[in-house]
């Protein structure tokens, strides 16, 4: 799975302005938007909330725990979040909560009508390679990570939100235009995280290649050979699609292939570094650390130890 990445949190309501310790609502409205910032700083359960558009929630601080359609219960993190259709009511544990530690936690209510005329406009003057592949949000894909790309997003209409500029209206439109088309991105990548097959995708098959092959080097004409394509349009189609390169996802693959390799205590790095396709093992470790934070070693006495 890819790693989150945490948004940049508002300061906290200062307490002589709180009128509630359970959800305590501060709420900045624009033309087709509603930012909507959550602050609870006491244990509760089953809290019910509900709104009548479409609403982006990402978590800023503390840990929830969500109760939605009739999915069982999951806990919500920083670096998370989740989309709720409109008149949908969600349940809301906070097991926590605190003054200590509170949770802190968005959700951005948007206007249908600037959804659907994103959506036609992404459609009639950027479709996407494939039969029947449209643009479309996919409810039942409500949960994901925020990667940097829609984390950034989500940040940069939280700003404008919460600005003063007389042009804050015009920006927030492009920037939820935006944010529709990353959510769709990242819902996408979720469902190759899953291995949920997409048959009206043409880069299906090079993302299969990719897997069957990813011990090996990989390039572009191989890939866009797969998707029966030029290797100019299969970039744009897979970029489109994803949200990312190809050799941006063929890195994240070798990076997860990586991982699971070191989930043994007795393989050493030079081995993982080769297994995965880098002939440059020193290149291999400043790339996983790129990633992941930490160096394959430390991830490996991590993975062990715990």
């Amino acid at each position: 799975m890819f790693p989150k990445v945490l948004l940049q949190a508002p300061a906290l309501t200062h307490e002589k302005s709180l009128k509630t310790l359970v959800e305590n609502r501060t709420i900045f409205s624009l033309n087709h938007c509603e930012l909507n910032i959550f602050e609870t700083y006491e244990k509760s359960d089953l809290v019910p909330l509900k709104f009548n558009d479409l609403v982006v929630t990402s978590m800023l601080r503390g840990k929830k725990v969500m109760h939605l359609f009739d999915t069982p219960q999951f806990e919500y993190l920083p670096g998370e979040t989740v989309i709720v259709p409109s008149n949908v009511e969600m349940k809301i544990d906070f097991p926590e909560a605190s003054k200590e530690n509170p949770t802190q936690c968005i959700a951005l209510a948007i206007d249908n009508k600037i959804i659907t005329d994103t959506l036609g406009f992404l459609n009639e003057k950027y479709p996407k390679d494939g039969k029947n592949n449209l643009w479309k949000l996919d409810q039942e894909n409500y949960f994901f990570y925020n990667n940097i790309e829609l984390a950034g997003t989500i940040n940069k209409l939280i700003k404008e939100c919460m600005g003063t500029s007389i042009t804050k209206d015009a920006l927030a439109d492009i920037t939820l235009q935006e944010l529709i088309i990353r959510i769709i991105q990242t819902q996408s990548l979720k469902k190759i995280e899953n291995e949920i097959i997409d048959v009206t995708s043409p880069i299906t098959a090079s993302i299969n290649f990719i897997r069957e092959n990813i011990r090996e080097s990989i390039n572009l004409k191989q890939l866009s050979g797969k998707a029966c394509m030029s290797t100019t349009s299969f970039y744009r189609s897979f970029k489109r699609e994803l949200g990312m390169s190809p050799i941006e996802f063929i890195l994240n693959e070798k990076i997860k292939f990586a991982k699971k390799l070191l989930s043994n205590p007795k393989i050493n790095i030079a081995e993982v570094s080769y297994a995965t396709g880098f002939e440059d093992c020193n290149y291999f470790i400043r790339l996983f650390k790129k990633y992941e934070g930490i160096t394959p070693k430390q991830y490996q006495l991590m993975n062990f130890s715990g």
